[in-house]
């Protein structure tokens, strides 16, 4: 990326002191960021697309965005202050929310099993963006529809089998629908406000959404564009969302 900021500050005719002043930082830190000795922050980088009016990506350059925001992750994968970096699956909690969520649209004609995957998906991700922990803590794979959840089909099973919820089999526009009614009520004595909150606002933006409009909306997240073909999503990946999918300010360093 060296080489390639370079080139973008000279284009831009963006001196050391400018530069320090777009990232409000002392000028030698600037010189070491344009001299390569020293790496951009998230909010830094940001703010330098936003400035010269690019994309994150071209002011990352030659390198595939893709490699880089991997590259990154596996970097920031070592723990940061409070910050859980390796998803910890809470299976009674992906239970509770799961029946929470279908309790709330399960009965809506559009709400299926790809409508539910990408709901937890944001929910988990968006929750990881958002206050740096972990909400459920699922397993996402990227697949060509979008993320996955990786334990989904062993969970609902062991709902079904435990008489928590009813698969329902049906159709949407002529394609074929898994769904999944509630038969207990979900047990949220599990989930903080907080969580609660979250959850309630992606079921109200994303809940009334088609399979079709979600996945499309997941194509846009760079951690599912980060991630090779039926790799594991890694939540770090949300640090680098652009503002299509973001659902934080970054005013301060991340």
């Amino acid at each position: 990326m060296n080489n390639n900021l370079k080139k973008l500050l000279s284009e831009h005719g963006i001196s050391h002191e400018k530069l320090a002043d777009i990232f409000g930082i002392s000028r030698p830190t600037a010189a070491k960021i344009a001299s390569g000795e020293k790496e951009m922050t998230i909010s830094e980088l940001r703010k330098l697309a936003e400035v010269l009016g690019i994309s994150i990506d071209e002011v990352l350059g030659e390198q595939k965005p893709s490699e880089i925001v991997l590259e990154k992750c596996i970097k920031q994968a070592e723990p940061i202050g409070e910050r859980i970096s390796i998803p910890a699956e809470n299976v009674e909690k992906f239970k509770n929310i799961l029946l929470y969520i279908t309790q709330k649209i399960g009965a809506l004609p559009n709400v299926g099993q790809t409508v539910l995957y990408k709901i937890l998906y944001f929910c988990d991700f968006d929750y990881y963006e958002k206050y740096e922990e972990q909400l459920i803590g699922a397993k996402y794979i990227r697949n060509h529809y979008g993320p996955t959840p990786v334990a989904f089909a062993k969970i609902v099973k062991e709902m079904i089998d435990d008489n928590q919820l009813i698969e329902v089999k049906t159709k949407f526009f002529n394609k074929d629908q898994a769904k999944y009614i509630p038969v207990r009520e979900p047990d949220l004595s599990m989930l903080t406000g907080q969580e609660l909150m979250l959850i309630d606002k992606e079921i109200e933006r994303l809940g009334g959404k088609t399979a079709k409009e979600l996945t499309d909306f997941s194509h846009k997240d760079v951690p599912w564009i980060a991630t090779p073909e039926g790799k594991e999503i890694p939540y770090e990946a949300v640090f680098y969302r652009t503002d299509d999918t973001s659902v934080r300010k970054y005013d301060d360093k991340v």
